[in-house]
């Protein structure tokens, strides 16, 4: 069992990675030079609708960034309108700007190509249910209580 738990864990991670590499391929052919592949990822998660940074943060889809900063970079260039909370004057909400809606629709337009190709390569719309209930499962069990029961400890 653990051998297959950590191909998974392996399998998870490179399929992040790979998935950032097509996104930055997506780019890199419309020399989008000026926005890295994880904040495109977050254009494409924020589509045209409008969200709060926090609202972002605890999201938590963002592996290995920081979500504040590579706001602020979107803000500056272009991609994101960024305005002060009318209810909270402490938080911001953030929208894409024309700018940023043209990468959703070109990263949206990418996927859907993507999901057109996939029966021709495989995969049935139940294989995918399959692996996705799989992945909400493993997801689950790493939210609770019971997965963080034996949380590695150092000798002081």
């Amino acid at each position: 069992m653990k051998a297959a738990y950590l191909e998974t864990i392996s399998l998870v991670e490179r399929l992040h990675r790979q998935c950032l590499e097509v996104v930055k391929a997506e780019l890199e052919q419309r020399s989008v030079r000026d926005l890295n592949n994880v904040q495109a990822l977050i254009l494409f998660n924020i589509g045209e609708e409008e969200f709060s940074v926090g609202e972002l943060t605890q999201r938590g889809y963002y592996l290995g960034s920081n979500v504040s900063y590579n706001v602020k970079k979107m803000v500056e260039h272009g991609y994101l309108v960024q305005e002060r909370s009318p209810h909270d004057r402490r938080s911001f909400h953030v929208r894409a700007s024309e700018k940023g809606v043209e990468i959703f629709h070109a990263l949206s337009k990418l996927f859907d190509e993507h999901a057109g190709k996939l029966g021709g390569a495989q995969f049935s719309q139940a294989t995918l249910d399959e692996a996705n209930a799989t992945l909400r499962r493993l997801q689950q069990f790493w939210s609770s209580p019971q997965a963080g029961s034996s949380r590695l400890t150092t000798a002081a």
